[in-house]
This record gives structure tokens, C-alpha cells and sequence, in this order.
């Protein structure tokens, strides 16, 4: 799809992604007028103004599971995503919410339930996990707010806690014996994904020791496809299924991730992972889903039966990203 095929992302009904496409693919300034119509259409939309609604309202529940895409953890994912930033209507008032719960290590915190089996406490817990903070983070990150000494703290600590594997599955301290279904010395697939995703938010960390260790975590996975797991996280078929919003490990979160860093864009490991995510294209160069989280339908991204323009917008972010231009 060149860029006159773009047209059709232009003329899609999702605001967000004519949004995206004009600023990331096309590399129209913020100012334009095409661009903040389609900005303003975004934040009145109804869906994204629930989006909002519901982040505000953190942290809603306690998280049982990291794949509860349900969760406000991943509205306000989506919403930084998507494009909205600090200032927005409503976006202040979540971001508040979020930054006064913090850990002694440095995290934003979340309200998590562990169960006594798992080695918890049993209750409804302030604390952070290795796959939950980073996801907070990226989210502060990419919705603006950088130059506050709390989200610096937050950002230490997740550099910090990079081994030289990666991350590994790590908790805070009341969370007692909790650790995931993996041996200590492995990293956590999933746990590599969020954190480099909200270091590339900082430019200085994206050729960083810690980051490097991490994009080599998950290019090092790909390269075992079908061999190794580390946390019953496996490469097979489903990993390969396009998928949105970006919750759990798979090809097109794990790419979307990798292509912010330039180390990963010269790797031939990595231009296989493109290439089997630009495999699933149509005749007309558009994505569909391959698998979709059922509390998101109603969205183009949640229907397998046609093609999404925000996940072909994905795809195609990628693959110019691929081509070093952005």
C-alpha cells in the first residue's frame, strides 16, 4: 500500500486512525488542519470519551490476571496509543488518579489480587508487578508527562531491574512468594514487551545496556520459534494472529515494540517477523484480525471477519519503520 492507498485510512470512520496516519505515515505537522479536524473528532468520539472515563475512574478493580483487557490498565494504554496526550478533556484527571499511588521502589502501583496459593497476600494489594507497571509507565510517558521527578523514578526502577537477559518475573515486596510459572533465572517474554515499550518513550535508554539485553530477549525467542518457552509463553500459531489492543504477547505488539529500537530494525530475525506479519495483508494491502479480545467488540480491530484500518495502520507503521524513515 503506497501512499496513495492510503486513502483508505483517510476515509475511515475511526478518527484515530486518520489521526495516526496523517502524523505517522504521512508526516503532516500537528498544526494542519486535516490533522487537528481529525484530532478533535477523536476526542469527541464516544468511544474514546468512555476510554477516558473509565481510566479515570483507576483503578476501577483489582487485576486477577495481566490479560484482563478489560482492564483500565489497557484504556489508558489504548488512549496513549491512540494519540492523546496531557491537556486532553478528562486525560489530567486520569493521569492524577494514577500518580498518587506509588511504590518505595520507585513504580506507579496498581491494585492487584494475588491469591494466597500464588504466594500473595489473598487481598486486593497496592503494589506493582513487572507486567503491569511498565504498561502504567509507557502510558504516562506517551501521553506527555515526562519532565515530573515521580515518572523519573519509575523509569530508574524499570532500568534497574533489567538483568543481563532481560527482565525477569519480579514483584513488589507484598506481594510475598508471588513469582510466574517459569525458573527464577529466565526472563518473562511478556515483561520484556512493556518495558521496552516504555523505554522507547525515552529517547537516551532505546541503545541503553538494559534495552539491548531486552530486544535481544525477544529476537532471541523468535529465533527458538517453536522451541523454547519461558513463563508458558510460547511462539506458535496463535502468537502469529494479529491482535489489538496491544495486552499480551504477540507478533504484532512484539514488532510494533521492536521497531522503535534501530538496533532491532537491521536484525534478519527481526525482518522475518515483519515479513510474516506483512504475509497476512489482503489483495488491497489491509489487515484483518486473527484474534480479538471479546470485551472490545464493536471495534474495527475486534472483527475477524474485516479488515481493520487501524490494525493495517499498525502494519504499515512497522514496516516503515522498517525502512528507517520514522
Amino acid at each position: 500500500m503506497q501512499e496513495a492507498g492510503f486513502d483508505w485510512l483517510l476515509a475511515s470512520n475511526e478518527p484515530w486512525t486518520r489521526y495516526r496516519t496523517l502524523v505517522d505515515l504521512l508526516d503532516r505537522p500537528e498544526d494542519a488542519p486535516e490533522v487537528r479536524a481529525a484530532r478533535t473528532a477523536m476526542l469527541a468520539y464516544p468511544g474514546v470519551q468512555g476510554m477516558i472515563a473509565e481510566a479515570g475512574a483507576w483503578p476501577g478493580y483489582a487485576l486477577k490476571r495481566h490479560n484482563d483487557a478489560n482492564h483500565p490498565l489497557y484504556k489508558f494504554s489504548t488512549l496513549a496509543d491512540f494519540g492523546l496526550r496531557a491537556g486532553d478533556p478528562g486525560v489530567d484527571a486520569a493521569l492524577a488518579a494514577v500518580m498518587i499511588h506509588r511504590s518505595a521502589e520507585g513504580s506507579f502501583a496498581s491494585l492487584i489480587h494475588v491469591p494466597e496459593a500464588f504466594g500473595g497476600p489473598g487481598e486486593d494489594t497496592w503494589g506493582w508487578i513487572a507486567c503491569d507497571a511498565p504498561t502504567l509507565l509507557y502510558a504516562l510517558l506517551a501521553l506527555g508527562v515526562k519532565r515530573d521527578g515521580r515518572v523519573t523514578a519509575a523509569v530508574d526502577h524499570l532500568v534497574g531491574m533489567a538483568h543481563d537477559n532481560g527482565w525477569r518475573c519480579a514483584a513488589a515486596p507484598q506481594f510475598g512468594k508471588f513469582r510466574g510459572p517459569g525458573r527464577r533465572e529466565h526472563p518473562c517474554p511478556i515483561a520484556n514487551v512493556y518495558a521496552l515499550k516504555a523505554l522507547a518513550q525515552v529517547p537516551e535508554m532505546r541503545d541503553g545496556p538494559a534495552t539491548r539485553a531486552g530486544v535481544e530477549m525477544l529476537l532471541s525467542h523468535w529465533e527458538q520459534r517453536g522451541q523454547q518457552k519461558y513463563y508458558l509463553f510460547g511462539i506458535g500459531a496463535d502468537f502469529c494472529k494479529l491482535k489489538y489492543p496491544f495486552v499480551w504477547y504477540d507478533i504484532l505488539h512484539v514488532a510494533d515494540v521492536l521497531s522503535r529500537y534501530p538496533t532491532a530494525r537491521t536484525d534478519p530475525r527481526f525482518q522475518e517477523m515483519v515479513n510474516a506479519i506483512a504475509a497476512q495483508a489482503d489483495e488491497d494491502g489491509r489487515y484483518t484480525a486473527g484474534s480479538m479480545y471479546q470485551a472490545w467488540q464493536g471495534w474495527s480491530f475486534a472483527d475477524k471477519k474485516h479488515p481493520s484500518p487501524w490494525l493495517t495502520f499498525l502494519a504499515l507503521r512497522v514496516l516503515r519503520r522498517m525502512n528507517g524513515m520514522i
